[in-house]
């Protein structure tokens, strides 16, 4: 994948992702964009970042003490984990829900 094509594919998950971060009431979990980064913070001050990493092609997601780093499949049209496989939309839910202690749907 050449960068242009990496930074138009990386610009619609983060737009994605913000997009569906915005219902959320601010008092349970806010968020800031920058280049290349979305940031969710929680009511107790936790933060869990998605980002860009122009130069392995990937997206990166940290939660907590945890990170995932995801390469998007053509094929799919999706991003998914280098290591087992996941889907990067599956996991921000899960993760953001457990924070939350209510399920809450995939972006």
């Amino acid at each position: 994948m050449d960068k242009q094509q990496f930074v138009k594919l990386s610009d619609a998950c983060l737009a994605r992702v913000a997009d569906w971060l915005e219902p959320f009431d601010p008092d349970e979990v806010d968020y800031s964009t920058t280049d290349g980064v979305v940031t969710l913070s929680f009511a107790d001050g936790v933060r869990y970042v998605l980002n860009r990493q122009s130069a392995t092609n990937q997206m990166w997601f940290a939660a907590g003490a945890r990170a995932w780093h995801y390469n998007f499949d053509a094929e799919r049209q999706a991003w998914f984990d280098d290591r087992d496989g996941h889907a990067l939309y599956e996991r921000i839910a899960q993760v953001v829900s457990e924070k939350l202690k209510r399920p809450v749907a995939a972006p």
